[in-house]
């Protein structure tokens, strides 16, 4: 190769200049970034179900009971009902038409949707690809995967709004851990929460108004319903409820909502434990049986419609909030591939690959 031959890089991204003839191939020095989201199983049946069920329920940050007391009752007694139970939600949203997740078919469409917006700007020197912590593809392969095809940096993007430890932190644990099985590691950055960047506050408030304007009838509030954790955590230090809150706020100062509209809930406990207040199912009930029977509801924390919006709100909740009284349940989708949502990643990847390219 010589010093100035168009395929070896330029000074100071990392690549040497001279190569012996025997060298083995060197791809041209790309970046990546990975959208990283919590995962998917590859199917509805029973063995695909526990499999995820399994990988999900045995991290000790999602679960952080001690393993000689967890992994029997997990292996033992919860595994052996709950993959038919959940196998049943997830055939209720399936997409059968890709034989997969919705939640995998959107975060596919949220990574071309980024890469598109991202050529313009970098051309092929920024490849974008996407994760999951639990299931696939997972996000060892993905990170091997780029650093085969010459990534030496890697901006690792957790699809989280609100950091918390059982799913901002193993997004990034997984990431590291993938590192230390590499003889030759990337670098890499992380993604910090972004619950009250602007753009996502207004593509936010953009869902809501959209999904306003196509009402009849004014909904008598706006529920936001985030994925719950267990009370604990929040006195153990984890911002994630404090977060929440804000998300809540300067979603309803952007509307120009009253405190009056816009209440907040959790959703999806799980376990004997107290989990952060008030749940959503018997909010939403509590919500109907005081007078208010028209309601609509979005679920800020989630970047992706899944099984805890497209099953969970959509049919526990709402079915809760009827049987209470309730009449009009308007749900608002996720930000998905929105175009104000991959306007709002492109900003933040351009920020964090500062001084990188």
């Amino acid at each position: 190769m010589k010093p100035n031959d168009p395929s070896v890089d330029a000074p100071g991204e990392g690549r040497l200049a001279f190569a012996p003839p025997d060298h083995p191939p060197i791809p041209r020095a790309r970046i990546g970034v990975i959208l990283a989201n919590l995962g998917t199983p590859d199917g509805t049946d029973y063995r695909s179900m526990r499999r995820y069920l399994s990988e999900f329920l045995s991290d000790r940050r999602v679960i952080d009971y001690s393993p000689w007391f967890w992994q029997p009752l997990l292996q033992l007694v919860i595994l052996t009902r709950r993959p038919f139970r959940s196998g049943k939600a997830y055939r209720g949203i399936w997409n059968n038409e890709a034989d997969e997740s919705p939640l995998l078919t959107t975060t596919r469409a949220q990574a071309a949707a980024l890469a598109s917006a991202l050529e313009p700007l970098y051309g092929d020197r920024v490849l974008v690809d996407f994760a999951m912590r639990y299931g696939n593809p997972s996000t060892f392969s993905v990170i091997r995967g780029l650093k085969e095809r010459g990534c030496e940096r890697i901006l690792f993007f957790p699809l989280y709004p609100q950091y918390s430890a059982p799913t901002t932190a193993t997004a990034n644990d997984q990431a590291f851990r993938a590192l230390m099985t590499m003889n030759w590691q990337p670098s890499i950055r992380t993604v910090p929460a972004y619950f009250d960047e602007t753009a996502y506050i207004d593509a936010l408030a953009g869902s809501v108004e959209r999904a306003y304007a196509g009402l009849s009838r004014r909904p008598d509030l706006l529920v936001t319903s985030y994925h719950g954790l267990p009370q604990r955590y929040l006195t153990e230090g984890d911002p994630y409820h404090c977060q929440c809150q804000t998300t809540t706020r300067l979603l309803r100062e952007r509307l120009g909502f009253s405190p009056e509209e816009v209440v907040i809930s959790f959703q999806s406990k799980f376990g004997p434990e107290e989990w952060l207040k008030p749940y959503t199912v018997e909010e939403v009930a509590r919500l109907a049986k005081a007078g208010k029977r028209n309601i609509a509801i979005m679920a800020p924390a989630f970047s992706s419609d899944c099984v805890e919006t497209l099953e969970e709100i959509r049919e526990e909740i709402q079915h809760a909030f009827r049987a209470a009284g309730g009449e009009t349940f308007t749900y608002i989708p996720c930000l998905n591939a929105d175009p104000a949502h991959v306007a709002m990643m492109s900003d933040i990847v351009r920020r964090e690959l500062g001084g990188w390219i």
